[in-house]
């Protein structure tokens, strides 16, 4: 066999990679397409046994969605709102402040001692405990003492000659990314707590926009740095040399040259967080009640309101992924198309 690819393949090996792919195809879409036609089927059509075409293995309803307008099947407005809401509210702001990060970690050297790390680590931890079992303050009052006057502490100690490994820049991205190692159900109880002792100081966070959005954000940020680095560091350093002789200031660089040039990463950047966070369920799950409830929540509510009504769920699911398809559809067409590849004039 000579070459490389499927120009090397004998036509029928060809024909056998096709039928792979084939089914592989199938196997993939067929889920989508049994939500798609249980979502038009009536009780009676989803209990009486598998149906397959519509108009020919049964007769298509739209009975399923007037019952979600209708909101029999909950707020599902509301939670369409309130997704919607806090995903392009969250997309935006961990896109914004990761591709900042992304950036500094690709232009610039960072050098951070362990030793400062651990001395932010001891002072917080002694601090949080100090204030609250000797002083007397309340846990969120100790927490909001104690951290700012260890991180004063851990920047002051970086600057000294601390002995210890110095981490760089790849170690300080591999923190980013290991961030997302963590199981998620542990982070989402420890916000929890972190949130209802926020609350008693007056602060509601639990079933809250600034609650949700901030989690999200937070959750999102790592995939956010590690995927805008790539796409920063493809950008020529010489545009941002020349711009530099000419005294531009770093930000209007930044704002002005590569961000234009890096406008297909930030878009690509953003839909791919915008899915992570509208399909997001655990910690919507935690730390919301009832007022900002999102898709997912309501989705898999409906198994459990009225029992397995498989036309229900079906319905609600499809109304949830079809943004995010036409949201990606539009992607793919303007990067086809070239309207998002940046230039500098």
């Amino acid at each position: 066999m000579s070459g490389h690819g499927l120009t090397g393949l004998s036509p029928w090996s060809r024909r056998l990679v096709a039928v792979g792919v084939l089914v592989w195809c199938l196997i993939t879409v067929f889920p989508l397409y049994w939500v798609v036609v249980t979502a038009f089927k009536t009780p009676p059509g989803v209990v009486g046994g598998p149906t397959y075409l519509p108009f020919i293995d049964f007769t298509p309803t739209l009975q399923p969605f007037i019952d979600l307008y209708q909101g029999i099947r909950g707020e599902f407005f509301r939670t369409f709102l309130n997704s919607t809401i806090v995903g392009l509210s969250a997309a935006a702001i961990a896109t914004a402040i990761g591709a900042m990060a992304a950036y500094a970690l690709v232009r610039f050297e960072f050098k951070v001692r362990l030793g400062a790390g651990l001395v932010f680590f001891l002072l917080a931890l002694g601090g949080y405990l100090l204030f609250n079992a000797t002083f007397g303050f309340t846990r969120p009052q100790a927490l909001l003492l104690a951290f700012p006057i260890a991180l004063i502490a851990a920047v002051v100690a970086n600057r000294l000659p601390l002995p210890g490994p110095i981490l760089g820049n790849e170690d300080i991205l591999f923190w980013f990314v290991s961030q997302r190692m963590f199981p998620p159900i542990v982070t989402a109880f420890a916000l929890y707590l972190l949130y209802s002792e926020i609350g008693r100081l007056g602060f509601q966070l639990i079933d809250s926009f600034v609650g949700l959005t901030l989690c999200y954000v937070a959750f999102s940020l790592p995939i956010v740095v590690w995927l805008m680095r790539d796409f920063f560091e493809a950008v020529p350093i010489e545009v941002e040399e020349a711009a530099m002789v000419d005294n531009v200031p770093s930000w209007r660089i930044f704002i002005g040259i590569v961000v234009p040039m890096s406008m297909n990463g930030l878009l690509a950047t953003f839909m791919i967080t915008l899915a992570f966070v509208w399909n997001e369920f655990l910690f919507a799950l935690f730390l919301t009640n009832s007022r900002w409830q999102t898709l997912p929540i309501l989705v898999a509510g409906q198994n459990s309101q009225r029992g397995d009504e498989w036309w229900a769920i079906s319905a609600a699911a499809l109304v949830a992924i079809v943004p995010m398809m036409i949201m990606a559809g539009l992607l793919s067409r303007m990067m086809r198309s070239g309207l998002l590849l940046g230039a500098i004039k």
